[in-house]
């Protein structure tokens, strides 16, 4: 597999089964100049791999809105949400991007409550728009990492390595994830400084 993972994390699972996850940022939220459409850039804590994940236009202006410290001056829903689970004894863990599966990204909540972990199922862009909210971590299952992250070169075009592959997943596989690869041909690399 190459060099270790890094910003390694255990999450236990309802199950008591556990899963390597590994640490994003958010670099940046992007609108695509083909589509319009939004795009939160996620990058791996300690290295140059990129999880670009598309998202509404509402998640992304209430993740933008808590990442620039905007006041408003009624909650939000996201806030409420975080409210809500406050309200009722949970604490927010972290948020995990745990699968992809026919080109959409699923995600976890993960609620703390009298001593248990409760995993809720939601949309990545509403998973990071909580985890803004309560300053948790965001994780990606490293599985969704090998088969979506992209890395990109001094260019700002992803690399590719001599068996086809771009973020360990083949060119065919990338074409069906095409709305990604129309964004990455427009990524600017200077834009990340």
């Amino acid at each position: 597999m190459g060099a270790e993972p890094r910003a390694l994390a255990f999450v236990a699972c309802r199950s008591y089964t556990r899963i390597v996850v590994i640490e994003l940022t958010i670099e940046s939220i992007r609108v695509s100049l083909r589509n319009y459409q939004r795009v939160v850039i996620l990058r791996e804590k300690d290295a140059d791999r990129y999880l670009p994940i598309w998202i509404g236009p509402a998640e992304a202006d209430a993740i933008a809105v808590r990442l620039q410290e905007v006041a408003v001056a009624r909650p939000l829903t996201h806030d409420l949400l975080t409210s809500l689970i406050e309200q009722l004894g949970g604490t927010v863990r972290s948020v995990v991007v745990n699968d992809l599966t026919n080109d959409t990204f699923f995600a976890r909540i993960q609620i703390e409550r009298d001593g248990q972990v409760i995993e809720v199922d939601s949309r990545p862009s509403d998973a990071i728009a909580v985890a803004v909210r309560t300053k948790v971590p965001i994780y990606a299952d490293e599985s969704v990492l090998d088969r979506a992250g992209v890395q990109l070169n001094a260019d700002g075009e992803a690399i590719e390595t001599p068996e086809g592959r771009t973020g360990g997943i083949t060119a065919e596989e990338r074409e069906r994830l095409s709305a990604f690869s129309d964004f990455i041909a427009e990524l600017d690399l200077d834009d990340f400084d």
